[in-house]
């Protein structure tokens, strides 16, 4: 299994827009490291045949599909309807058009329910031919219940993003965590034994409302046993340079296009 990360930044990208000449707000990055350069947070999952999942569609989905080379989607899951994971939403109408099918979209009851609220054309029936807009097919996902997609066994587990809970996932020795402030004890169930966990991490400090900290993810990584943690949904305080002088062995901030190759 193979998993691109796409995007690696909070929801505002690093840099923000703004800054002394309007060219972007670093904060505490460094611009001159590439590596701080951030879009939204997505991921892509490869399976052993070749069978792709698209973990959200942020509002970079477009530039991130052709940054990686990426022209085709088989599935695709939804963490939860906050903006910065659901906004591409409309250029899954070119992946439709790929594919020359309607997309098996994967998500809580509570997300479906707000994706058709703020996007009920894309969950319209299909009528061929052509896609002049995106065109989905619902998959309630239960959490803690396994489903299949893009020939994947999904495991998928609540987490909570403080105001409201994300859904978290495990595939074999894979799991992916964005926008989590808290595990409570299903989650950490969920996550024994993982290899590698890719774990939102907003700030070096903390605490935060509705995300986790270095110093909380690095314990959460240390207290399950995660040979490899990768950071992502980074904000503007977290340098990619002090990040990785300053992390603990087996725990590293993650950038936009890097691939990992995953066992089992």
């Amino acid at each position: 299994m193979r998993v691109t990360l796409l995007g690696t930044g909070g929801s505002a990208g690093v840099p923000m827009i703004g800054g002394a000449d309007g060219r972007g707000d670093w904060g505490a990055c460094d611009p001159r490291e590439p590596r701080n350069r951030r879009s939204r947070a997505s991921i892509l999952i490869e399976a052993a045949d070749g069978a792709r999942l698209l973990v959200d569609t942020s509002p970079d989905l477009r530039t991130q599909m052709l940054d990686n080379a990426i022209a085709r989607i088989d599935a695709l899951v939804f963490t939860h309807a906050h903006a910065d994971h659901i906004t591409g939403l409309d250029d899954v109408r070119i992946l439709n058009r790929l594919i020359g099918r309607p997309l098996a979209a994967f998500a809580t009851a509570a997300t479906l329910a707000e994706l058709r609220q703020r996007f009920d054309y894309a969950f319209k029936p299909w009528k061929p031919p052509g896609f002049f807009r995106p065109v989905f097919e619902p998959q309630p996902v239960v959490p803690g219940t396994e489903f299949a997609a893009a020939g994947l066994r999904v495991r998928p587990f609540l987490q909570d993003h403080g105001f409201l809970p994300t859904l978290g996932l495990r595939i074999g020795g894979f799991a992916y965590s964005t926008d989590v402030v808290r595990l409570d004890a299903a989650a950490m169930a969920m996550l024994a034994g993982v290899d590698t966990w890719v774990v939102g991490c907003f700030l070096r400090k903390g605490p935060h409302p509705t995300h986790a900290h270095v110093a909380q993810v690095v314990a959460w990584a240390q207290a399950l046993g995660v040979r490899r943690t990768v950071l992502t949904h980074m904000g503007t305080d977290m340098d990619w340079a002090w990040l990785t002088a300053h992390l603990p062995a087996g725990v590293e901030p993650g950038f936009d296009g890097q691939v990992l190759e995953i066992e089992g």
